[in-house]
């Protein structure tokens, strides 16, 4: 395809992803603004809308509280000033997905770099008017991260749906060479590197549908709770819409903490407090429903739950295991130090990833306290690069027996 098709279209996928995002921003606010704020002024739409999506693409932002603000609640004029940091990882997710797919798409129209590289630059200027048209004074922003930080999460997702495409369906440039190179490697090791790759893969999605299920069982067994922070805050039907929809946002960042609870290391949750398998321990938590769901307890004999993601290690050892043994000649198990390569592959990279997702799911929400909350990033990295080591060692490792091994003679004897 012609360069400059693919620069356009790739822009365009850029512009559409920032499009819909700052959308789904407005357009709640928008309905806030009619039914909920009759009386507010329109000028703080945009600032308010711009902030949101600039939060949800990691950018922190600085709050500064009004006098009169401080007056009617009582807040301490040393807690006026503080850093809002936990991203809603919902528009991060969609900004990183959407670019990965626009990536994958220039790869094969034959221009990966410069699909990855014009749709990045389209999504900074994009992401700089935004910071450049919605400055106010409760809400700061440092400029320079607010352009940066959001189009390095565009061109992280571009990059890596461009590797990934390129890697399994060739991009006639430096990809395909480096297969090639690795694919001339002798006795199996040149499968390792890709396996270790979709092994890691695996065990990532896995952790995370088991965070997700985590989530989803601890507000059916919490929603009493949920519902009474509901109920306290004496919400309009606008209001609890409009909570429930920011709550939304940040679910993915919830399964991250799920995902760090089942890993061991828990949830930070201020100076002193913590969420883990071992105990629980919390002071006083904003009256946020969501955070309804958090384990109020802990024991020592829920750290068996550490057991799942060393299961999630062997499934994704057992399919890269299956996986290796169908690229060998006559389906022959891969040799022993290729798998044991692959092994520590998929767990280096399953920590790995495993510690941005924390770092991504992890901030501040409000002064004092409340300034370190979430994952800390290289326990969770320790805790699921062990776990899954583990797991998937057992079963690339292990002695090997299938039906094959073991009924094929026999039949051939009787044959």
């Amino acid at each position: 395809m012609n360069r400059l098709l693919v620069t356009l279209l790739s822009a365009l996928d850029a512009a559409i992803a920032a499009v819909i995002g700052v959308a789904a921003v407005v357009v709640p606010l928008v309905l806030l603004w009619l039914f909920g704020l009759g009386g507010a002024s329109w000028i703080g739409l945009w600032p308010t809308a711009a902030t949101v999506w600039q939060l949800g693409h990691l950018v922190p932002i600085t709050l500064h509280l009004p006098a009169p603000y401080l007056a009617a609640t009582g807040i301490p004029e040393s807690a006026a000033a503080f850093t809002l940091s936990l991203a809603p990882l919902a528009f991060t997710a969609f900004t990183a997905i959407f670019a990965a797919r626009s990536g994958g798409r220039a790869v094969r129209a034959g221009e990966g770099v410069v699909g990855v590289g014009a749709g990045t630059v389209v999504f900074a200027v994009i992401a700089g008017l935004v910071a450049a048209t919605s400055r106010a004074g409760i809400a700061t922003v440092n400029g320079w991260l607010a352009v940066f930080v959001p189009a390095l999460v565009f061109l992280v997702g571009g990059a890596l749906g461009a590797f990934g495409t390129a890697w399994r369906e060739g991009d006639g440039g430096p990809v395909d060479a480096l297969r090639a190179r690795i694919d001339d490697l002798p006795h199996g090791w040149g499968l390792a590197p890709g396996a270790a790759l979709r092994g890691a893969a695996i065990a990532l999605c896995g952790l995370l549908a088991l965070g997700a299920l985590a989530v989803a069982l601890d507000v059916l067994v919490h929603g009493g709770r949920i519902i009474a922070l509901y109920e306290a805050g004496n919400m309009s039907v606008i209001g609890v819409i409009i909570t429930s929809l920011g709550q939304l946002a940040y679910l993915p960042t919830l399964i991250v903490w799920a995902l760090s609870y089942l890993a061991g290391p828990g949830v930070a949750f201020g100076a002193g407090g913590a969420v883990s398998p071992a105990g629980t321990r919390l002071g006083l938590v904003p009256g946020i429903p969501a955070l309804g769901a958090l384990p109020q307890h802990g024991s020592v004999w829920l750290l068996v739950v550490v057991l799942l993601p060393v299961a999630i290690g062997g499934v994704a050892g057992h399919m890269i295991r299956v996986h290796l043994a169908e690229e060998q000649p006559d389906g022959e198990d891969a040799p022993f130090g290729p798998r044991a390569v692959t092994a520590l592959g998929i767990a280096l990279l399953s920590g790995a990833g495993a510690a941005v997702l924390a770092a991504a799911a992890s901030g501040s929400i409000g002064p004092g306290r409340l300034a370190d909350v979430g994952p800390i990033w290289w326990a969770v990295a320790i805790a699921v690069g062990v776990e899954v080591l583990v797991g998937a060692s057992i079963l690339l490792l292990g002695p090997r027996a299938d039906a094959r091994d073991r009924g094929m003679p026999a039949v051939r004897a009787s044959q």
